[in-house]
């Protein structure tokens, strides 16, 4: 039944509280809609629930006391939520071992899409922020490790390592990097198995303190989608490894012996269908299966600092924020919503094709670093010719042994309307490049044509990443990006509030909004679970201008 007030709260008295009593000014209690909506979004504040002759109110402000049946004259206690602090969404020991004021971070998008822009103003906010250094060169990524630390100094940022099985130079340049520059949180991406590099990394950075506790300098947070990898890093190094890097002078036998006694990683990140490379796994599976297997693990090992397991892929919106941390999540990644924000190093014109994205705006396109293996990446459809030119390259890949047997039809179709310059112009650029860069991949092309034609088809897929990135007039129809379908539930989460303008987009802004609005949700579950009927106007969290505006008691 409409009270008078309009605002449909309702209590179920099977749930009622006999014994609680409020005591308080009834001034502070509100029973209108809109005052009743900002005290429940007052979260430094308690809510205490209460009925006034058939009309249910709000006040942020009071006392309990208890009686024989929780009523005054005047009104009914019907129950109270507490408080709720940031700190109680995840695992507080994230939030301690970062020095971070979220259970929340933003995950390292290639070639510096998670620009130093983006890092330093997380970082600021005391939010960690991972730099995508994939694919890029080390005299880049050198250029941002110095920007980021001259402004963030003591604060925690990380940097990506993405696994390179077929370049292990690169992968071996950046560890020297990290470690030369005393870089002390890495986010390992796309490994299939552990790497002497970043076994390297690991090991080089533990000692042991004055009360002979082991010391971690150097941190991991690997992501991973699947079991397998998921054991490695939660596993010591393999004593193999260890022993080789003794051999070469590269670790103590001290610190051989420490990195035998601690997983591999701090934090493992479980990444469900995200953008870029992604295996397409629910997250509704894939999370409770890595959480088991971290106790099992555990228990095998008994580390005296378990794993913390968070996630990563369609993490955009309060729901989904809060669906992860209730599932047990140690904290949350989010990855392509931040592509559209102004920090991101992408193009404008990147930037207003994923703020027009839907959710089924993404489809599976071949994956320029793994291009031989056939492995594919997550990327927008919308506004792109893209991933149906990538997959008719790996159809000619598959099907021919050489460009000299693709059939001439064929080939004129490919220069013309993908590759818009001719196959001999093409192999000129790239074949000066790996001259100065990997000539042993020339002397393979050289002996082996099907390579060669991947290398062809590869100097595409390559740069259509980077015409994007850079807004590379004229080839538009051509840009690669990185998405998964958390942009399009992101757009209509932020659809008619101020966020739906990219030029309002701002990385802190929006992991503010999020984790405010999770909170919020949190304390709408709490009192509907305590018997509390909400409607749906009180159930929505919408983004919030003013958000650091205290609402009034």
């Amino acid at each position: 039944m409409l009270n008078k007030y309009h605002q449909r709260l309702k209590f179920s008295p099977s749930m009622n509280n006999n014994y609680q009593r409020w005591q308080g000014d009834l001034n502070t209690v509100s029973f209108d809609a809109e005052n009743i909506k900002n005290k429940l979004m007052n979260l430094d504040y308690p809510c205490y629930i209460l009925n006034k002759e058939g009309q249910i109110g709000i006040s942020n402000v009071g006392s309990l006391s208890y009686s024989a049946n929780g009523k005054t004259k005047q009104l009914e206690m019907l129950l109270t939520v507490p408080a709720i602090g940031f700190h109680q969404l995840g695992d507080p020991s994230f939030l301690e071992f970062y020095g971070v004021k979220y259970a929340y971070m933003t995950g390292a998008m290639a070639q510096g899409i998670a620009s130093e822009e983006m890092v330093i103003a997380l970082g600021k906010a005391n939010i960690l922020s991972s730099f995508g250094a994939g694919g890029l060169s080390p005299n880049r990524v050198e250029t941002a490790i110095h920007k980021i630390k001259q402004v963030l100094h003591n604060k925690s940022y990380a940097f990506n390592l993405l696994h390179s099985p077929s370049e292990p130079a690169i992968e071996g340049r950046l560890i020297d990097l990290y470690l030369q520059h005393q870089i002390r949180i890495i986010e390992a991406s796309a490994f299939l198995d552990l790497s002497d590099n970043i076994v390297y990394y690991r090991s080089a950075g533990l000692s042991l303190n004055s009360a002979n506790e082991i010391e971690i300098n150097n941190k991991i947070i690997a992501k991973i989608s699947r079991r397998e990898v998921a054991t490695k890093f939660l596993k010591p190094a393999p004593t193999k490894i260890l022993k080789q890097l003794v051999e070469q002078g590269l670790i103590s036998e001290l610190q051989a012996n420490l990195a035998a006694k601690i997983p591999m990683a701090d934090d493992i990140t479980v990444e469900a269908d995200s953008g870029g490379h992604t295996d397409n796994r629910p997250l509704i599976c894939l999370l409770p299966s890595i959480l088991e297997l971290r106790d099992e693990i555990q228990r095998q090992y008994n580390y005296e600092k378990p794993v913390r397991i968070g996630v990563a892929g369609g993490i955009s919106t309060p729901q989904s924020a809060l669906a992860a941390l209730m599932m047990g999540a140690a904290y949350i990644v989010t990855g392509s919503i931040n592509q559209s924000c102004i920090e991101a190093g992408t193009s404008e014109y990147t930037k207003k094709l994923l703020a027009e994205a839907e959710m089924t705006d993404v489809m599976m396109a071949p994956a320029a670093d793994m291009f031989e293996m056939g492995v594919k990446l997550q990327v927008l459809k919308k506004g792109t010719f893209f991933p149906l030119r990538a997959q008719k390259l790996w159809e000619l890949y598959k099907n021919y042994n050489s460009i000299a047997e693709i059939p001439s039809d064929e080939i004129e179709k490919l220069e013309k309307q993908i590759l818009r310059k001719t196959i001999s112009e093409i192999w000129q650029e790239t074949s000066t490049y790996l001259s100065q860069h990997h000539p042993e991949k020339l002397s393979k092309a050289a002996n082996n044509p099907k390579v060669k034609m991947a290398l062809i088809f590869r100097w595409y897929l390559g740069l259509s990443s980077r015409w994007s990135n850079t807004g590379e007039k004229g080839r538009e129809i051509d840009y690669q990006i990185w998405c998964g379908p958390a942009m399009g539930s992101f757009n209509n989460w932020v659809r008619g509030s101020y966020l739906a303008d990219i030029n309002n987009r701002q990385v802190v802004d929006i992991a503010d909004q999020i984790m405010t609005g999770a909170a919020y949700l949190y304390r709408i579950q709490n009192l509907k679970i305590q018997g509390l009927q909400i409607p749906e106007e009180f159930s929505q969290y919408h983004p919030v201008s003013n958000l650091n505006k205290q609402p009034s008691l």
